[in-house]
């Protein structure tokens, strides 16, 4: 195999085709299907397969051949914008995202001595994420459909490319809103589980479009737990509160009379410096009732199961004020 791909050989070992979900093997820098109907092909670019079912995806090869930037733009900011962008306070806060991944750690360490664990959209490590990319008894698998510091492999959630039962973990932190199909991409995760094997998501609720045109839906705390419906809840509720919610609103808000990049980097800074301090009042909102009706962003950890939610089981689970 390529000594210069980031996926590990036995990861490779579980690649499926994104098309009809045969095998893949390695042959001439690029992965092939080995279903003799199917004989699709795949580059590598960078030592980081590309597997997606271009008939189906919104995105091309040619967008990773050609090194185009998609759902991230890594190059658009100089150095002395984000050293300012740095130096100024921020409007958000995920106030549960540390503790999340911990109780997620010990779900999935219960399964395996060396858990292997996907992150779906994992171009980059996310909020609270450190404990999980630094934890040597894990493997981490960064698929993402962004060239960023931590993808290994390109692919669209929609058709996950590897085998059933291939995880211990799944981490899709911020990005079932940025898909077009979230039961669908859930349905993926749930078939590359391993039985028991244990999920954590992060969704927005209250937040306005963020990656531009590659942002299509939000949840509810029951919405959320809706699309989980086929897994047996941990815990779930609030991770961004409604301090950070006002605090975009009151962003997006002013953004709305600016058009020029200046007026916008401009808006953006004066909000940051003017409203940073709404994130603190979440700390002493987070789990309160009010907050499961108003909160920025929710979150669910659950782990796979044989049992489904149903809807009348699901209007139970309300904890709001409404």
């Amino acid at each position: 195999m390529n000594t210069q791909m980031k996926l590990s050989e036995n990861t490779q070992q579980l690649l499926n085709c994104p098309v009809c979900q045969s095998k893949l093997e390695l042959a001439k820098e690029e992965f092939e299907c080995t279903n003799s109907e199917c004989k699709a092909h795949f580059p590598v670019v960078d030592g980081i397969p590309v597997l997606i079912n271009e008939s189906s995806s919104i995105f091309s090869f040619s967008d990773f051949l050609n090194r185009q930037d998609t759902t991230f733009n890594f190059q658009s900011q100089s150095k002395l914008k984000k050293i300012v962008a740095n130096l100024l306070p921020d409007i958000h806060a995920n106030i549960k995202g540390k503790a999340n991944y911990n109780q997620f750690l010990k779900l999935v360490m219960q399964l395996n001595e060396k858990p292997k664990i996907l992150v779906v959209g994992g171009g980059i490590v996310g909020d609270g994420m450190e404990a999980v990319f630094s934890n040597p008894d894990l493997e981490i698998v960064s698929t993402d459909v962004s060239f960023g510091p931590c993808t290994a492999l390109i692919c669209d959630a929609h058709d996950i490319p590897f085998a059933d039962n291939s995880f211990d973990g799944v981490i899709v932190q911020a990005v079932l809103e940025h898909v077009l199909d979230p039961n669908r991409c859930v349905e993926e995760i749930y078939r590359v589980l391993k039985k028991g094997g244990v999920v954590y998501a992060e969704t927005p609720f209250m937040q306005q479009v963020h990656m531009g045109r590659y942002d299509f839906t939000r949840f509810t705390h029951l919405g959320h737990r809706r699309l989980f419906r086929k897994f047996e809840e941990a815990s779930s509720g609030a991770v961004c509160g409604p301090g950070m919610a006002l605090a975009w609103s009151y962003q997006y808000f002013l953004l709305s009379f600016v058009k020029s990049d200046a007026a916008k980097s401009a808006v953006k800074a004066f909000t940051r410096l003017t409203s940073f301090w709404l994130k603190y009042l979440d700390y002493f909102l987070i789990d309160k009732p009010g907050t499961f009706d108003a909160a920025s962003g929710y979150y669910f950890i659950g782990t796979k199961s044989d049992r489904v939610l149903s809807d009348r089981e699901l209007l139970k689970l309300y904890k709001g004020i409404q």
